[in-house]
């Protein structure tokens, strides 16, 4: 368990510093932030929804990833995809009708519907929720030079 934590710790390290953090334009600069949300009981007995730091994850923790990107160019950007990887050991919630996911590493994508894997006799199936392994967005035709936003979604722990 230990070394689940060490490498859960890693992970999060990894996807939270800069250079992880590479966008796919050198004009974009984007900064990722991942908590826990859990929910415990007050002193009254009432549920109550807290956000925690991510270093003591739970299976079945949900989790909430946010992604601030801005434009830091002279020139406005066109046509920008935002992707982003899915930790490992975790599920992606599938509920934004915007996202689009891939389940090959990003060499395919579109909605989990329309995602096909192939399987070990040479047939194809369905991939699911944990076959996924990036999700991505694309942000406004074209993002002025200073314009920034803020996308989140959910992950649950495995």
């Amino acid at each position: 368990m230990a070394l689940g934590r060490l490498a859960w710790i890693g992970l999060l390290a990894a996807w939270t510093t800069p250079s992880a953090l590479i966008a796919q334009h050198p004009d974009m600069r984007l900064d990722s932030r991942m908590f826990v949300e859990r929910v415990q009981t007050d002193i009254n007995g009432r549920a109550r929804r807290i956000v925690a730091s991510p270093d003591r994850r739970l299976p079945g923790d949900q989790m909430i990833f946010i992604v601030d990107w801005r434009n830091t160019g002279q020139r406005p950007v066109r046509g920008y995809n935002l992707v982003r990887a899915v930790p490992r050991g975790t599920t992606l919630d599938l509920s934004d009708p915007t996202m689009q996911v891939s389940a090959d590493g990003g060499e395919h994508w579109g909605r989990i519907d329309q995602l096909w894997l192939p399987t070990a006799l040479g047939g194809t199936r369905r991939a699911i929720a944990a076959d996924i392994t990036h999700v991505r967005w694309l942000l406004a035709n074209e993002i002025p030079p200073g314009e920034s936003g803020r996308l989140s979604y959910r992950l649950i722990a495995r």
